[in-house]
């Protein structure tokens, strides 16, 4: 199986790298996450994602995508913004998945216990199906102590909120 991971940010992407590491799932990670902001938090996470794929030898592909007027300017509910930003990175993983040989993709959101597993799981499913790819499921919360752990160990930076700006200024 070759395999895109949609990676968040390097402290999320410990523990499922090494995991699919372990597995000898052939990936590749993307970067896509317009949600981040401000623009110094965008490129703090993008730096350090770049010294963990160094750390940790995987190839990752990068878009410089930033959009905080969607998210600045956003009306709705949390739960209304959560799927809207899941929705828009998911597509483009499974979009660019399609276009370039992968069977499969992933997130490495499904590592953080402060994610919507359920609404994550629905969505990549519905992306799955749209692009006729398997969306690969795991589980890694398990881990998500550990990995966090390595990625201070590693001296990445640990971020404290989700990435879009609202989730730093609302609950």
């Amino acid at each position: 199986m070759k395999l895109l991971l949609h990676i968040c940010c390097a402290p999320c992407a410990v523990y499922p790298v090494e995991e699919l590491v372990k597995e000898n799932i052939d990936f590749t990670g993307m970067f896509f996450n317009p949600n981040i902001h401000p623009i110094d938090e965008f490129k703090r996470r993008n730096e350090n994602l770049q010294i963990l794929s160094s750390i940790k030898k995987f190839e990752t592909i990068y878009f410089d995508d930033f959009g905080q007027e969607v998210w600045e300017n956003y009306v709705g509910s949390t739960e209304d913004r959560c799927r809207m930003c899941y929705t828009v990175r998911f597509e483009k993983t499974a979009e660019f998945a399609a276009q370039n040989g992968y069977d499969a993709f992933s997130t490495t959101l499904l590592v953080s216990p402060y994610q919507n597993h359920d609404m994550i799981i629905e969505i990549c499913n519905q992306m799955a199906e749209k692009y006729n790819l398997k969306f690969c499921y795991r589980n890694w919360r398990e881990g998500y102590r550990d990995g966090q752990k390595k990625a201070k160990d590693y001296g990445l930076y640990r971020q404290k909120y989700c990435g879009c700006i609202k989730s730093c200024t609302s609950p």
